[in-house]
């Protein structure tokens, strides 16, 4: 990851795209030098990573606004310099070896030990992948800061008070010199030769001309003076003043905007049109010149395995050839005839399996999650308190925005789990795949899963808010396939659509490596998955370019789901009639993400415990 998105993507992305834990520092300004590591008390583990969370929250304004504390730093972006993210980095590591200095595993027993040694691979795994932090992007189109930025504003700036819509305006009036600094180290990166592909620079460029072009009828500015409404019991009782500070209020937001926001955004349009013009051509990573290191890092970092780029690559085309052969089941079972490619141009290609408007996807979207529900607690022991809303993705965005993902609840309750589905192109979102996408990012998927994590009070913090990705995707695919278990999918070509999903984790496997690492085009990775998939083209190819900027993570999802299902099979195997679906799923739901080895030594402690 680069020094920006390093921070960026954990601390501004919508966090479906878990696995950036306690990376997400920024510090107060670039001279800001590291917090010294926190010294525990010798008797009390929790208390070393307390302080440690709490000497990070104070380096990332972002952070807290998340956790929904809103105190002199809600007013605050941050600083998104390399200083900050060596500072972060700093401290985390500090931490770690003052843990390993006070404390020995071997003298630790239950979460304490288990605490220690996922804080260990934390950092661990930081530091492989910190070297490289120069090698992202900070402007793409998945987790650019040109459209994270105004959605944080959007989605996690919450006002409730004057003071509350003060700060927004503070954040909307300091965008100009955090988008500033930004650009600056954008341009230095590209100057060293690090850019995305060329076809990146239309989607930055489009989102940027939407803020400009919508002037003050911008979502920045029709989101504040929505938010204003909740405030008024905090204004003077007076009608007539009242009015008087709402519109004071606004004035003051457009004046920040207009005066700070716009200008910044003309300069960053500027600087992306420039760069436009050097980009290369080339996809993958591998044209850096340590990029198969880097490569080989992020692999390491999001399956938690020693998995190579081959050895993932050809997971991968096993997956794909057993899959194809369920779905050939289908097509027998709904009595089409033809070869499979014939029968993905059917699905992806007819009228009735789309939807008509984006109110009739919500409301079948809603209601499958309202069923679903309702069987939880047959599967599962312990549920979580946190609700879920389901919300389409802000108009701005949109174009450039991933087909679905998820953001966590806020831990004080002021925020629901949010599951977003990205409606603006209704023949990239088929009916046939609306129940799995649904258990995925909802329940008992995402939702599910990372709701109970943070309720999960009696764990250290970076443990309830970080995440492992093989582990946090892994679970939400298998979660698909539990949708079967639980007796949904009872249309076949909804059944078909869940193959299809799972079709397309198994392809990610083979594309994310062929671009990376095998050196494909983007052309020839979209014309695998044209080839060996239903989906529709924009999907393909919108999948296939975040890929491109976001390698790696997608490796995650199919090797976190084998292991998950390996270890119920071998749960059920060696438990016979005394395996408990409920216990399976709480063993692995009640530790919160871990890496998978320590996943496998859970569910075996838990197998043991069952047999005694």
């Amino acid at each position: 990851m680069s020094r920006q998105s390093l921070m960026l993507s954990c601390a501004l992305a919508s966090l479906s795209l878990a696995g950036c834990a306690a990376t997400n520092s920024q510090p107060q300004s670039a001279q800001t030098e590291a917090a010294p590591a926190p010294v525990a008390e010798k008797a009390d583990i929790d208390t070393l990573f307390a302080e440690y969370d709490a000497a990070q929250l104070e380096l990332s304004p972002l952070s807290k606004s998340y956790r929904g504390i809103r105190d002199e730093d809600y007013s605050r972006w941050g600083d998104f310099s390399d200083a900050s993210a060596v500072a972060g980095e700093e401290l985390l590591q500090s931490t770690a070896q003052s843990m390993r200095e006070t404390y020995d595993v071997a003298d630790l027993s239950g979460q304490d030990a288990l605490s220690y040694r996922l804080f260990d691979a934390m950092a661990k795994r930081s530091a492989d992948r910190f070297k490289y932090r120069d090698y992202g992007y900070i402007f793409d189109q998945m987790n650019g800061a040109q459209s994270q930025l105004p959605a944080f504003l959007i989605n996690i700036h919450r006002i409730s008070t004057a003071g509350d819509a003060e700060a927004y305006i503070s954040r909307i009036e300091k965008l100009g010199p955090a988008i500033d600094q930004l650009i600056a180290e954008s341009r230095s990166q590209a100057d060293e030769g690090v850019m995305p592909p060329d076809w990146v620079y239309p989607y930055v460029i489009k989102d940027i001309e939407n803020l400009l072009e919508a002037g003050d009828d911008n979502p920045v500015l029709e989101d504040f003076n929505e938010k204003l409404a909740p405030i008024t019991p905090d204004l003077p009782p007076d009608t007539q003043a009242e009015a008087s500070q709402i519109i004071g209020l606004m004035e003051m937001a457009r004046e920040a905007w207009n005066g700070s926001a716009r200008p910044a955004y003309q300069r960053l349009l500027a600087e992306m049109k420039r760069q436009q013009a050097i980009a290369p051509t080339d996809d993958g990573i591998w044209r850096f010149p340590e990029g198969a290191g880097y490569y080989k890092a992020l692999l390491a970092n999001y399956t938690t395995t020693d998995l190579t780029a081959d050895e993932i690559h050809n997971i991968g085309l096993r997956e794909v050839e057993r899959i194809h052969g369920e779905m050939r089941a289908i097509m027998k079972k709904v009595g089409f005839e033809g070869s499979l490619q014939d029968f993905f141009e059917h699905t992806r290609t007819g009228d009735q399996f789309f939807y008509p408007s984006r109110e009739d996807y919500l409301a079948d979207a809603n209601a499958v999650l309202r069923k679903v529900e309702a069987k939880l607690p047959e599967y599962f022991g312990r549920l979580p308190k946190a609700p879920m809303v389901i919300k389409p993705v802000e108009a701005f965005r949109e174009q450039s925005a991933g087909k679905a993902f998820y953001q966590s609840p806020a831990p004080d309750g002021s925020r629901p789990g949010t599951y977003y589905v990205n409606l603006y192109n209704l023949r990239d979102m088929s009916k046939n795949e609306l129940e799995a996408l649904a258990y995925h990012e909802g329940s008992p998927g995402h939702h599910l899963q990372r709701a109970l994590q943070t309720e999960m009070g009696d764990l250290p913090p970076f443990r309830r808010f970080g995440g492992v990705t093989a582990y946090t995707e892994g679970w939400g695919l298998y979660s698909e396939e539990l949708g079967k278990d639980m007796g949904f999918y009872t249309d076949p070509y909804s059944d078909f659509g869940r193959l299809g999903m799972e079709l397309w984790r198994a392809c990610r496997l083979v594309v994310d490596t062929g671009i990376h690492h095998k050196r494909w085009s983007r052309e020839e990775a979209i014309a695998y998955l044209t080839e060996n998939t239903p989906n529709p083209d924009g999907d393909i190819r919108k999948a296939i370019e975040r890929y491109v900027v976001y390698p790696g993570q997608a490796t995650a999802y199919m090797i976190g789901k084998l292991k998950i299902m390996e270890l119920r099979q071998k749960a059920r195997t060696e438990l016979g009639d005394k395996f408990d679906i409920r216990g399976f799923h709480d063993s692995v739901l009640e530790s919160g993400p871990v890496p998978l080895s320590i996943l496998e030594e859970n569910i075996d402690a838990w197998i043991a415990s069952q047999k005694d």
